[in-house]
């Protein structure tokens, strides 16, 4: 299925995105986790787009978007939602389905409740919950907030593979595509990751503070809640009382993998179309 690499302006700053399926009605938007890029949805974009319009950007800071110009203000979910919003209208997409991971999701949340509510018609919420443990967001930002840098890019996999383990069983193809989609050269010829380390401003500052508790409370659309069965990110707990307030999502454990499934496996991925479709 063909991919095509797509760029706008949103919120005043360049947005990359893939898009595949150009020509089908209904939109699916990806959104990628943390630290990560929309590239890490290809198997996954390519097969919902036998149905769908799907549509995988690269948050502000991360890949090939922009990073942000005023850090402290701009690495915040308002500011994403600005963001999404206006790749909305610059491509003249109202209704869309949502497919979230992990920060992702949390954005996903976040616009389902306020600025895309009544827009977003399914929320798929991969591996991440209104309330994150504090040890989880303390390892997170041992990695993601000083990334080593590295001579080759076989280094740098080693790497991603050992910080990433808790994804699964990921086949080499796949560890190479994210090698691949996820790393720049610095002015120094080394390799580093694909954005800048600021990013973590999301986790650590409270400017755009969103109280997600009550974000998902107000979500009225039908919502998919799949959980990685080792995750230290969404507490068994917190998947519980998802399935009890708010929308009620529905919750599907992955074996196999903790935080996040890459829902790029056949019965992860039979998991997002029964629920897309639905």
């Amino acid at each position: 299925m063909e991919m095509t690499h797509e760029f706008a302006q949103c919120a005043g700053r360049e947005i990359h995105f893939t898009q595949w399926g150009h020509k089908n009605r209904e939109v699916v938007v990806a959104w990628h986790g943390l630290a990560r890029t929309g590239r890490d949805f290809d198997t996954l974009a390519a097969h919902l787009a036998q149905r769908y319009r799907v549509i995988c950007p690269d948050t502000l800071g991360r890949g090939l978007s922009q990073w942000a110009v005023d850090k402290a203000q701009e690495y915040n979910y308002p500011f994403y939602g600005r963001c999404i919003v206006d790749l909305l209208a610059s491509l003249k997409i109202d209704k869309v389905r949502w497919v979230g991971t992990s920060m992702g999701g949390l954005l996903g949340i976040y616009l389902a409740s306020g600025p895309l509510k009544g827009r977003i018609t399914h929320l798929l919420l991969n591996d991440i919950g209104p309330d994150v443990p504090a040890p989880a967001i303390q390892r997170i930002l041992t990695y993601v907030g000083k990334p080593p840098a590295f001579d080759t890019l076989v280094a740098y996999e080693q790497w991603l593979r050992q910080t990433y383990a808790s994804f699964g069983p990921l086949t080499d193809a796949t560890w190479r595509h994210l090698t691949v989609t996820s790393h720049r050269r610095a002015d120094d010829g080394r390799i580093v990751v694909h954005y800048d380390p600021q990013i973590t401003q999301t986790l650590t500052s409270g400017v755009g503070r969103v109280d997600m508790w009550a974000a998902y409370d107000a979500i009225a659309c039908p919502t998919l809640l799949v959980r990685g069965a080792a995750s230290d990110v969404l507490a068994p707990e917190t998947a519980e009382a998802m399935t009890k307030r708010g929308p009620k999502a529905a919750l599907k454990l992955v074996q196999e993998c903790g935080h996040a499934p890459m829902l790029d496996v056949p019965h992860q991925m039979k998991l997002v179309t029964g629920f897309l479709n639905a």
